[in-house]
């Protein structure tokens, strides 16, 4: 039987943190996966985020399914990527899957996500935005700057992805075992990407509802965070290839 660990890095999610990991803990999971592990990286949030985690217990679940939950904590905040790495390093399952805590992603797609890997067609899903899922109706520019980064990430991995930026991705412990990841930010997704196309593993890409979020709902990320990734994109292709 597989177990799946559930990486959040959070930062300054107070108000959805724990919505989000009781959706995670109560989320469908395909037959074959007998234990679910849920670990949680505050970056140095600032608004209770870490009080939150510290109370939240998963509520038991109706199936054979084994939850545990694993928290890390890094003292100064360091980046998405970097909240990653702590907890890819603290997830003990046979696949990963990559979540953000803001509500935007849901897990009940983590079926989805997952029969590529189990029923043994692919080693890295893709959860894609743009394939036909639902989604809220938001930004053209942020649309735009996706389908940008998306194809110039394309052109140096020779992949066919429609969402490159996605949060969500699901692969193989042993992918993981054999790409050493560096960004601390954002450029996680970029380099990520170019380090599996290098391997020439078997990559999937499914649809997935999107339920995006306003700046004044807490949105984060940014045009700077489009500049540096493509940087990312240049830098994991082109020159820092390990």
């Amino acid at each position: 039987m597989t177990t799946l660990s559930v990486v959040v890095p959070v930062y300054n999610e107070a108000a959805t943190v724990a919505k989000l990991l009781d959706r995670v803990a109560a989320a469908p999971l395909p037959v074959a996966v007998a234990g679910l592990e849920i670990v949680v990286v505050d970056d140095s949030s600032r608004d209770g985020t870490w009080a939150a985690l510290e109370s939240w217990q998963p509520d038991p679940r109706g199936d054979a399914v084994a939850v545990t939950v694993v928290r890390g904590r890094h003292p100064q905040n360091r980046g998405k990527g970097a909240a990653l790495r702590s907890g890819f390093a603290l997830a003990s399952g046979d696949i990963l899957l990559v979540q953000d805590a803001d509500l935007e992603y849901d897990p009940a797609d983590y079926p989805k996500l997952l029969d590529p890997i189990v029923s043994g067609l692919a080693e890295v899903v893709y959860g894609s935005r743009f394939l036909g899922g639902p989604h809220r109706v938001l930004f053209f520019w942020h649309y735009l700057g996706n389908t940008f980064l998306t194809l110039l990430s394309n052109m140096f991995s020779d992949l066919n992805l429609t969402d490159m930026e996605t949060c969500y991705k699901a692969f193989t412990r042993e992918v993981l075992s054999r790409i050493s990841l560096r960004s601390d930010r954002f450029g996680f997704e970029p380099e990520f990407t170019a380090k599996v196309a290098r391997l020439g593993v078997r990559i999937y890409e499914v649809p997935i509802s999107y339920h995006g979020r306003t700046y004044a709902e807490g949105k984060k990320i940014g045009w700077k965070d489009g500049v540096a990734a493509v940087w990312s994109i240049l830098r994991f292709n082109l020159w820092s290839r390990r």
